[in-house]
């Protein structure tokens, strides 16, 4: 799957990776007993949230322009201070403004982290299996960080010492990258480095940014507000809503690993129109059942890990097939398509809050299962322009 000379790289970007994950999710997981402890509106989480995104958007988008100059090992550097410093004070108080600005932060760091992942994948693998179980390792992080969390609640030991403990995790981590080869990676073609590469004429690049804006905010969505979906319309326990999320990610998971492993051979462009559709299908059953309460709550269950489990790879396929669609400026084409997924964390918790907050967590669940099927229309379109591996530019 990868090279021997790149096998101490690669293992380092999988746990790198899966405690990404669970960075990701946790504070959905701990959403409910942020609203309660700290008296936060949905419109206030929603803003924290969102500010995330921001961070997140804007500094994909940069690393992936800039990561082929100044190296991944710097990449790491920034993006590992950022997240753990970060996490080390989040949620020390309840006050929205510096929580803000610290998720936030997080959010940077986490940026110049997805690239540094997704860049140096691509530099190692050109078949895109490694691609999907490095995600798979994602999807493991984002797992482990609900159950945590349910167990702290379960326990009554305080939430917040999931951030903490992340923050030291991410500490350590950085401390055993600064001793690794990232050279053999090698470096972006000139042209990449100095501005050159795809535009917005590229078709394949566009649709690239346009499907994973739609994906990432409905991934985030139903990761983010699956406890609360369970709280209030399913009549579920904290902990019941916390086991939802990493019901999710077990689906999402599953799909990582197993799609990879049993179907070596597939194409990536109709793995992903199968994925989106299913997605599509499984979201929409979700909405529904929630509008039943808790005699559907089963249906419910089983909607969440087929959500997660149609969502596991369509991420891991879009980035490789921008990285494989633009060799030599794989960088600023993931970066782009990233961002993209930035700029929809960013919009979408504002607007899941506010028809939250006027019309039920339910219909905006109704609101994300528009937005799945919006994924897969697109999905179809990206999958007929870079069918091949030969990009259609027109």
């Amino acid at each position: 799957m990868v090279e021997r000379r790149y096998a101490p790289i690669y293992a380092f970007l999988v746990c790198l990776f899966a405690l990404f994950g669970t960075s990701m999710t946790v504070i959905g997981a701990t959403l409910p007993r942020i609203l309660e402890n700290f008296g936060w509106s949905y419109g206030t989480a929603g803003a924290v949230i969102a500010a995330n995104a921001i961070g997140y958007f804007g500094s994909v988008f940069a690393a992936g322009r800039i990561v082929g100059r100044i190296g991944p090992r710097t990449a790491a550097l920034i993006g590992l201070s950022l997240v753990s410093g970060g996490l080390a004070l989040f949620a020390a108080s309840p006050g929205p403004a510096l929580n803000l600005a610290l998720y936030a932060l997080i959010g940077i760091g986490q940026g110049f982290l997805e690239i540094l992942v997704n860049w140096s994948v691509m530099r190692m693998d050109r078949e895109g299996r490694a691609m999907s179980i490095m995600h798979a390792a994602f999807s493991i992080g984002a797992v482990a960080g609900p159950f945590a969390v349910g167990w702290l609640l379960a326990s009554g030991r305080p939430w917040v010492l999931i951030y903490r403990g992340m923050a030291l995790l991410f500490g350590v981590v950085l401390a055993a990258g600064l001793a690794l080869p990232f050279d053999r990676l090698g470096r972006e073609t000139v042209a990449a480095r100095t501005g050159g590469g795809p535009s917005v004429r590229d078709r394949a690049y566009v649709l690239g940014f346009a499907v994973l804006f739609l994906y990432v905010g409905a991934e985030l969505g139903i990761s983010n507000w699956a406890a609360e979906l369970f709280v209030r319309s399913f009549r579920g326990s904290e902990a019941t809503g916390s086991f939802m999320v990493s019901l999710f990610w077990l689906g999402l998971l599953a799909g990582r690993l197993g799609i990879p492993l049993l179907l070596p051979r597939a194409r990536q462009e109709k793995v992903l129109v199968v994925l989106s559709a299913g997605l599509a299908a499984s979201t929409l059953l979700l909405a529904a059942s929630s509008f039943f309460g808790p005699p559907a709550v089963f249906v419910g269950a089983a909607s969440v890990a087929l959500a997660g489990l149609f969502c596991s790879s369509i991420y891991p396929i879009v980035i490789f097939l921008e990285g494989r669609a633009h060799p030599g400026a794989e960088g600023a084409a993931i970066g782009f398509a990233g961002a993209g997924g930035g700029l929809g964390a960013f919009l979408f918790p504002f607007l899941m809050s506010r028809i939250a907050g006027a019309a039920g967590v339910n219909v905006g669940f109704a609101f994300y299962a528009l937005v799945a099927a919006l994924v897969s229309a697109l999905a179809l379109a990206l999958a007929a322009t870079t069918r091949g591996g030969v990009p259609d530019r027109g």
